[in-house]
């Protein structure tokens, strides 16, 4: 019987991240971001992107800040099963300086627009290691919607969720530094991998999935 796992991408990401991902009957199906309205809690996204999901506990896969909101839907069920990967479970995980940039507001004083960062520290930060990466790095910074970033910035570094799914499975890759592993608890290490290694480290992560699928 074909397995379903609902796969949600990072920030200002698409379906194309999740492309490599090749694994034995499993469906893969992607919940798109959605244009948050004005001043919209987590806990309430999470909800609407909810209403894309059958099943009573679903599989939630989640990359980057699509983990976080993987955590934030599976709240709505009763014992869904939540992959994270080059993600977070808690806001004690978040990195020190997203911390103090919530705290301080930090976000909200600086423009965050599509296009307008520093391309070359930003890959730094994603672990851009191959053409392809830059390439597609670059289309999803084109076509950002700016009011879709700039709350999605203020949820992730303002983010309070100290609750964990009963089912929780965690890939991280040891030189993730979006994330750094110090401050998680992964489940599945994937050595010398960085917070881009569902796309450059594909093949590793279909072995740890297909295995991990396996046994559910």
């Amino acid at each position: 019987m074909t397995k379903e796992i609902y796969c949600i991408s990072g920030l200002g990401a698409d379906q194309r991240i999740f492309s490599h991902l090749k694994i034995s009957d499993v469906r893969l199906i992607h919940l798109p971001w959605l244009i948050p309205f004005s001043d919209e809690s987590i806990e309430a996204y999470a909800l609407r992107m909810k209403a894309d999901i059958y099943g009573e506990n679903p599989v939630l896969m989640g990359l980057s800040f699509g983990g976080m909101m993987a955590v934030e839907i599976a709240k709505y069920y009763t014992s869904a099963t939540v992959i994270l990967v080059s993600s977070i479970g808690g806001r004690q995980s978040l990195p020190w300086w997203m911390m103090v940039c919530g705290q301080l507001g930090l976000n909200r004083l600086m423009p965050v627009r599509p296009g307008k960062g520093i391309p070359w520290l930003e890959n730094y930060y994603l672990g851009v290691e191959t053409p392809e990466d830059a390439q597609l790095v670059n289309e999803f910074r084109g076509k950002t919607d700016p009011h879709y970033l700039k709350w999605a910035v203020d949820r992730i570094v303002n983010w309070k969720n100290e609750w964990l799914p009963g089912q929780l499975y965690h890939l991280h890759g040891s030189r993730d530094r979006m994330f750094p592993i110090r401050r998680v608890k992964a489940t599945h290490v994937v050595p010398g991998a960085g917070h881009f290694m569902v796309n450059n480290r594909a093949e590793e992560i279909n072995v740890i999935l297909e295995k991990l699928l396996n046994a559910l």
